[in-house]
């Protein structure tokens, strides 16, 4: 990264802090006003499944916000990382910030009944910088993760475990200073690799494949948090065993799509796709039975540890996968909620 490469990427990161800080006292009155202040004209919001994709600040404010803002009092975001770097996709500037909101759920939210206690949001938010404004987002939750806190479980045991994912073992992960960029490419090398390594058993086919090929870039002791449905897990036999054997050998015929946004700052690595990847159910996965062929958007965000991966917190928009095959789990959650 140039000099001057580094010195926008500061500038975009104290961009995000404001427009973060100005979302911390929006209300359903004002947040219109806020978001169009912050992004550009031709701005495109990819928003996980029922949000969906929209170009202009009132798309988002409506399908998101207000009804988060009408229904969870007061909101609270609870950031675990922040992050900036130039994508190596095509060149793009990012900030990326990954955590919880955290609020009172006082009025039903997503056809979720209020409970009165306090409940987190996991999300992840891509936000594309250019000449000042945001001008692609990419952003992230995990819904279906609410359900379960407030005792709804829309799917089959997980093979994973269900908890309030922590932020970095290292406590590092809020980067608001300039990284050193020698460990910024070090980092983006060994998730290039490991990407690779992933793809090559996609088109080997070996889904039942030894512990010795997750070794190359994962540390014994890898942790890995998954989306609800799916859950964490801990070492990599136990990510072998209660998500990545499950996953390989469920969904057949798995083509790579790539990635819209890809970069590492310092320790810290992320990605999302729209989608990343394209498959066919084959049943088993998640205990789910077969189903049509399906694209899954995925977010990923790594810390490395010295030589190889330490923790990688993902994201997947788990609704959407699903309504592709006919299931629209949030709208039945709803129906069945409200009793009808």
């Amino acid at each position: 990264m140039t000099e001057s490469s580094q010195t926008e990427t500061q500038t975009n990161k104290a961009l995000i802090q404001a427009y973060y800080r100005e979302l911390e006292s929006a209300t359903v009155d004002n947040i219109g006003d806020i978001l169009g202040c912050y992004i550009g004209a031709d701005f495109h919001w990819y928003g996980v499944h029922p949000f969906d994709e929209q170009t202009n600040a009132e798309g988002v404010a409506d399908a998101f916000w207000r009804p988060l803002l009408s229904s969870w009092s007061p909101l609270q975001r609870r950031e675990d990382i922040f992050m900036a770097g130039v994508s190596e996709i095509d060149g793009s500037q990012w900030v990326t910030s990954m955590g919880h909101f955290m609020g009172l759920l006082d009025k039903p939210w997503m056809g979720i009944p209020a409970t009165g206690k306090m409940v987190f949001l996991r999300y992840a938010d891509f936000n594309c910088v250019k000449d000042g404004k945001i001008v692609r987002s990419g952003f992230f939750c995990d819904i279906i993760g609410v359900m379960q806190q407030v005792g709804i479980n829309p799917l089959p045991i997980q093979t994973g475990a269900s908890f309030i994912y922590p932020g970095p073992r290292t406590h590092d992960g809020i980067q608001l200073q300039p990284q050193v960029e020698a460990e910024s490419v070090k980092t983006m090398s060994l998730v290039n690799q490991m990407i690779d390594d992933l793809n090559q058993l996609n088109l080997n086919g070996n889904d039942r494949y030894p512990p010795e090929v997750l070794a190359r870039t994962w540390h014994d002791d890898m942790v890995w948090y998954g989306p609800a449905g799916i859950g964490a897990t801990y070492t990599i036999p136990r990510y072998q065993q209660q998500h990545s054997y499950p996953f390989r050998e469920g969904l057949s015929d798995k083509v790579y799509n790539g990635h819209l946004c890809r970069y590492a700052e310092g320790n810290y690595a992320c990605f999302f796709g729209w989608p990343n990847l394209s498959h066919t159910p084959t049943g088993g996965f998640m205990g789910l039975p077969g189903g049509v062929r399906a694209d899954m958007r995925v977010v990923d965000v790594y810390r490395r540890d010295g030589d190889k991966l330490a923790e990688n917190w993902v994201l997947i928009d788990l609704p959407w996968w699903l309504k592709q095959q006919g299931l629209d789990v949030i709208e039945r959650t709803r129906q069945i909620v409200a009793g009808y």
